[in-house]
């Protein structure tokens, strides 16, 4: 898409040059560990040269890539250069890219190497004297998790007295509660939480945020946001992807380490939580939290485990996930995950939030359906039949952004013939623009120093307490994998989990 650049000074126009001192970060580097690998290629690059187009970049700034692949600088900028031209969703421009390949740099080092780290240090000082960056610095961890400690442990023995330090770092945060106390307690001996952003690139996307303005910002829905209106809620995160190659980690995390303790209880936990005081970045952290200790241990019925076979996507025929490059034959990895919870208290006791997730699944989406209570005596139900369903409102978080409400409406005629129809609001026509990738926000907030959208310790360590308790539990059978075709929408006793209470997954 096409970005014709607005007037830029306050005489030109002086609305968007308060709009730019409120929103432009302080000058700083933002070094990348594991800057040759596919997320920097795929996913932080073309964030930044999309904020860079949008002038969301401090006018001091710069980018330092590090890895052990060996790269000049030149090298490594041209790569990136292709990278933004193969993945970013803008026009590319020559003179944005010049803007922002001025400032960068490429560093060949290992992890473990202090010879490594004194000359990263050199090239981030020299930065700081060339750019005018201040000593402000975000380190981006792109790298596996068996280096997150080095890297931590090294980065607090040198940091400078001077400017600010940003941790920015993926998931996998630990595998296990244990692991992930112990990433927490090594972190701290060296930085503030203040100073750590645990980035879930699912808490970046728009439509994830709008559910806070949804319920917030509108006075019809906070009033019935409850178990006496509500009859229960389905969270759906569905991928007809494999594994895409990735089987050295997806064997040791499964879908719910990759997906269920992260993007999924973190959406449970906006969908359920209480209105914050206001909307700081502790306020709403702190309610999330709520629910994540809130949440009951679901028991073995009402957990069920997946792992896809031989079938048809989009009319094409796939392998099984124990036919992938790098998995084992006999591997008993889970890729779906569907799980009945419960949230103990006031405002959600007895309303089931059915979630699941999984791989190679029918279509790729992810949704918050609400599906609220029948009405109690409709007197046209015998007419209506089965035409009349309950009132649904429907979240699209991807791929079609956008709500949906499901409602009842006479059939124009005669009599009283009643249909569901959808009240529909889609981002793409309401607003008129692209969304942004959710990476492009959530790096600008960390440049900011705004933690909103990124997962707290405690809010980690819930998570996988609950995590751990499921997986203990299923140390204790050996389910019969493969149990469901890929293209479809995973094992049977998925739907039986659901169906036991008269209800069923919603397919469309």
């Amino acid at each position: 898409m096409a970005v014709v650049e607005q007037p830029w000074t306050t005489e030109e126009n002086p609305l968007l040059e308060g709009l730019r001192l409120r929103r432009t970060p302080e000058p700083c580097i933002l070094t990348i560990f594991g800057a040759s690998g596919d997320l920097t290629q795929r996913k932080i690059f073309p964030a930044l040269y999309a904020l860079a187009l949008r002038r969301l970049l401090p006018e001091s700034f710069a980018v330092v890539g590090a890895a052990r692949s060996e790269h000049t600088s030149e090298e490594w900028v041209e790569a990136m250069k292709e990278a933004v031209q193969k993945h970013g969703r803008d026009e590319f421009r020559d003179d944005v890219w010049k803007r922002l390949a001025d400032g960068m740099r490429y560093v060949a080092l290992d992890f473990a190497d202090e010879q490594g780290e004194d000359t990263l240090g050199d090239v981030l000082a020299d930065l700081d004297e060339q750019r005018g960056t201040q000593g402000n610095r975000a380190y981006y961890f792109a790298v596996p998790p068996a280096a997150i400690g080095t890297l931590v442990e090294a980065l607090g023995k040198r940091r400078s007295a001077t400017g600010w330090v940003r941790l920015i770092i993926e998931k996998p945060f630990g595998h296990d509660l244990e692991s992930a106390q112990e990433l927490n307690e090594l972190i701290g001996r060296h930085f503030t939480e203040e100073e750590v952003f645990r980035i879930d690139h699912y808490l970046g996307k728009e439509t994830v945020q709008n559910m806070l303005a949804l319920r917030f910002a509108n006075g019809i829905f906070e009033p019935i946001w409850n178990r006496q209106f509500i009859d229960h809620i389905q969270i759906t995160v569905a991928e007809s992807i494999g594994i895409e190659g990735r089987a050295d980690y997806y064997e040791q995390a499964g879908a719910i380490r990759d997906i269920f303790q992260n993007h999924l209880l973190q959406l449970v936990a906006l969908t359920a939580m209480e209105p914050p005081v206001d909307f700081d970045a502790d306020s709403v952290r702190n309610e999330k939290v709520k629910v994540l200790k809130a949440l009951h241990t679901p028991g073995p019925k009402s957990v069920v485990r997946g792992q896809y076979g031989p079938g048809y996507v989009d009319g094409e025929e796939v392998s099984g996930y124990r036919e992938e490059p790098g998995v084992a034959p006999d591997s008993m990895t889970d890729t779906y995950v569907a799980a009945k919870l419960y949230v103990d208290n006031w405002r959600w006791a007895d309303t089931p939030i059915y979630v699941r997730t999984g791989k190679r699944l029918a279509r790729r989406e992810t949704t918050i359906a609400i599906q609220f209570q029948r009405a109690p005596h409709p007197p046209f139900a015998e007419l209506a039949g089965e035409g009349l369903r309950p009132n649904v409102l429907l979240v699209h978080i991807q791929p079609d952004e956008g709500v949906s409400l499901a409602i009842g409406a006479k059939v124009p005629g005669q009599g009283m013939q009643i249909r569901t129809v959808h009240m529909d609001f889609l981002y793409g026509g309401a607003f008129r623009t692209e969304l942004p990738e959710a990476y492009e926000r959530l790096i600008l907030d960390c440049l900011l120093g705004d933690p909103t959208l990124f997962t707290r310790a405690d809010e980690v360590e819930e998570q996988w307490q609950l995590v751990d308790a499921i997986v203990a539990a299923w140390r204790r059978d050996r389910p019969h994998f493969p149990n469901y075709a890929a293209g479809t929408w995973g094992p049977p006793a998925a739907n039986e989990l659901i169906g036991r209470d008269g209800r069923s997954w919603r397919t469309h």
